[in-house]
């Protein structure tokens, strides 16, 4: 493949039943469609994904997305992550080594696809083998364990992230934190290579499986965007995303 010239990329959406916060979230109703096929919708209206799957281990879901037209493979009940799902689903697939998946996350209805044409641009560097997004937050958000925060280098690699605020603003004004979006895109191979790892020290002190890729030497790209999301993580956030679609 020449240099330059992004590789083919494919989008798969992790879609589990069994959800201990909100159990059977990909089939909730929203605006008159389960949340699922508004994700495949957005994700399918970025023109850099030659193709977007469904993956889940439940029968429903499988009935549900045939009914919509989504495509979808089924996979183990037993994963331990939606990235363990995406990579058997991007096996079963047949998706080549130096093609690009990007796990879709299932439960952003309201994603812009514009998002993901921006998480993918770095693969055109045949030397980037994973991808991920960050943008500026301010400090009172930083302080808040939830959010994600990174740090990068000059070049634009993760140095690390944390849900402590970093970096720590000694004697400086709060300003310059940036908070991570976890969606992210992997070279085929090095999605492999990550799931075939185990759990890192760092990965399960902070609860960031990301930091598992770090700590074995794999660089992380953080493209900066001024996108947000807004999920759907409880019951209660499906009226508040229901209203931004329905705008």
């Amino acid at each position: 493949m020449a240099a330059n010239t992004l590789p083919p990329c494919y989008g798969i959406i992790p879609a589990r039943y069994a959800s201990t916060r909100f159990p059977g979230k990909p089939l909730v109703d929203i605006l008159g469609k389960p949340m699922f096929r508004h994700v495949f919708e957005r994700a399918s209206r970025c023109p850099a994904l030659k193709q977007v799957v469904l993956a889940t281990d439940d029968e429903r879901i499988v009935a549900a997305a045939r009914e919509h037209g989504v495509p979808v493979v089924m996979t183990a009940a037993a994963h331990a992550s939606g990235t363990d799902r995406v990579n058997e689903a991007a096996a079963l697939l047949g998706v080549p080594d130096d093609a690009v998946v990007v796990n879709v996350q299932g439960d952003e209805p309201a994603l812009d696809p514009a998002m993901i044409s921006q998480l993918v641009a770095p693969f055109a560097d045949p030397a980037v083998a994973c991808a991920t997004l960050a943008h500026p937050i301010g400090p009172e958000r930083a302080a808040h364990p939830d959010q994600v925060k990174v740090v990068f280098t000059a070049a634009g690699d993760a140095l690390y992230f944390s849900r402590a605020a970093i970096p720590h603003p000694r004697g400086a004004d709060g300003a310059g934190f940036y908070g991570h979006i976890g969606m992210y895109a992997y070279r085929r191979r090095t999605l492999a290579r990550f799931t075939a790892l185990p759990q890192g020290r760092l990965e399960r002190r902070e609860s960031l499986e990301q930091l598992r890729l770090l700590e074995n030497g794999i660089p992380i790209r953080v493209v900066l965007t001024e996108q947000g999301t807004r999920g759907v993580d409880r019951p209660e956030d499906v009226a508040a995303v229901a209203a931004m679609l329905a705008e």
